[in-house]
């Protein structure tokens, strides 16, 4: 009888250690003993100052420079590091601060050992950031339930909370930035400090306020914010907002019976009314501005309406809305979250077109992703665009001038045919013309056509102003006697 010999499946490892808050007296002797046992090793940054005790190590530094997002790099890393933990079976990996306090990486390693099972993690635990914030800050977290965020997540992780809060991942002024106008309705005199390399020969500790956040240090990937006593919720206008779409929704007759469907006609006549507020804009009288607050309102609550009847089928939440829209312009803004250089608009707009392309792959017609449903002139603008895209397009404003003249000679014909029909494609041909030379202009055809009617109605209501002034009506004017008022408002006398 032949006797085979089972063979055993090697499960990959993942040794995780942590590199402490900064100075290599941090550093565990367990973490010691690992980094000079494990051969394979992995840094997620160099830049620390105890990186150099993982001597001959890959970092993962270059994924930084390419990712578009900071979900994209550590995506990217966690994937490398299990194919090296594949093909060396077993591998070190370092991390700034503790592997068990905000460290992303090692959270999808996780989620990845968990989920799959072909990998084995071994986290030893560290010295954090944080037993050096509460050495400088001589104070004891639990006694004084301090709370610790992400700085990347401020607006939301913060959102309807209170009291003494740790903010993380503050490693530059434009976070400190982006964290004081996420909370623009914080008192600027609400003292806050600023840590800075703790445990390190150039330490500081920097008592300021509010206001001052982003101005006092360069703050780099060893900075951190403190804030003694938050007085007032972030975002808590938004939060009482979504409850109060709640509310309606539960408790109103008319709310309940709503649809995704039966709003339709309300989103429309919301947008439009935004649009109006925005045309009777007066940039020299502020008091325009309440006109526009009120109809983004409206409009923002009827967003949060179809958000509300989803959220209560349990299909997606406000939440997801808001992260979809967010992560989508951080993809398509790789001038600002990325390394991509797009020094005018035009190059923007063929970055954002390319990046489309790549998320959408179905759409492969020339057409694709134009809503027919919009406005005409909207609508027969965008086709033209998508048109020019494959080359399909008159060379200079020379033919879309000549085909107006060509489409307005055609509708003269068709009206002495005396054809409705014909008549009616001619008009629509003349249209689609109008557009074309808008669109060579770089004009919007939609504003321009707005524009156009509003300075008509205006003028037409001054003429009627002047008829009354002179105790005639407009209905019994004769054309010539309108003409002559009409000239008299162009030219801006009433005389």
């Amino acid at each position: 009888m032949e006797c085979r010999q089972r063979s055993t499946r090697v499960i990959p490892r993942i040794t995780i250690v942590g590199l402490g808050p900064g100075h290599p007296s941090r550093v565990t002797t367990e973490t010691l003993d690992a980094i000079a046992s494990i051969p394979h090793r992995y840094l997620r940054t160099v830049n620390h100052p105890s990186a150099h005790l993982v001597e001959d190590a890959s970092s993962f530094d270059h994924h930084y420079e390419s990712g578009y997002s900071f979900d994209d790099v550590y995506n990217a890393i966690v994937t490398d590091l299990i194919d090296a933990a594949h093909k060396y079976e077993h591998i070190l990996y370092a991390v700034p601060g503790s592997p068990l306090v905000l460290e992303r990486t090692v959270s999808l390693l996780r989620e990845y050992s968990r989920e799959y099972n072909k990998v084995q993690l071994d986290v030893l635990p560290a010295v954090s950031f944080l037993d050096e914030v509460w050495r400088a800050l001589s104070l004891d977290p639990i006694d004084n339930a301090i709370r610790l965020i992400d700085g990347h997540t401020f607006a939301t992780a913060a959102a309807n909370d209170t009291g003494p809060l740790v903010v993380a991942h503050t490693h530059a002024n434009w976070v400190l930035s982006d964290i004081k106008l996420a909370a623009d309705d914080i008192d600027p005199g609400t003292p806050v400090v600023l840590l800075h390399h703790l445990g390190l020969p150039d330490e500081q500790i920097v008592r300021t306020h509010w206001s001052e956040i982003d101005r006092i240090i360069e703050a780099d990937h060893l900075t951190s914010l403190y804030i003694p006593h938050l007085a007032q919720p972030i975002g808590r206008e938004l939060v009482a907002f979504h409850e109060f779409a709640r509310v309606l929704r539960e408790q109103c007759p008319w709310d309940k019976e709503q649809t995704h469907q039966s709003l339709v006609r309300y989103l429309i006549e919301e947008t439009y009314e935004v649009v109006d507020a925005l045309m009777n804009l007066n940039p020299e009288d502020p008091s325009t501005d309440d006109a526009l607050i009120e109809e983004l309102g409206d409009l923002l609550y009827q967003i949060e309406f179809h958000a509300t009847i989803a959220e209560q089928d349990g299909r997606f939440t406000m939440t997801d809305v808001a992260r979809n829209v967010r992560e989508k312009l951080t993809r398509r803004h790789p001038h600002i979250f990325g390394h991509v250089v797009a020094n005018s608009s035009g190059e923007v707009v063929t970055n954002w077109e390319e990046i489309k392309k790549a998320e959408k792959p179905e759409r492969t017609g020339p057409f694709d992703g134009v809503i027919e449903g919009a406005p005409g002139l909207t609508y027969a603008q965008k086709v033209q665009s998508k048109a020019k895209r494959i080359g399909f397009d008159w060379p200079s404003i020379d033919g879309p001038l000549e085909k107006i003249q060509e489409e307005l000679q055609e509708v003269q014909r068709a009206i002495s045919a005396g054809n409705p029909d014909e008549t009616f494609a001619e008009v629509g041909d003349l249209l689609f013309a109008v557009v074309n030379v808008a669109r060579h202009l770089d004009i919007d055809a939609e504003s321009a056509l707005r524009a156009a009617t509003q300075k008509f109605r205006g003028r037409v209501e001054e003429v009627q102003v002047l008829a009354h002034q002179q105790g005639r009506e407009i209905a019994n004017m004769t054309l010539s006697e309108l003409d002559e008022l009409w000239n008299m408002v162009k030219k801006g006398s009433s005389h």
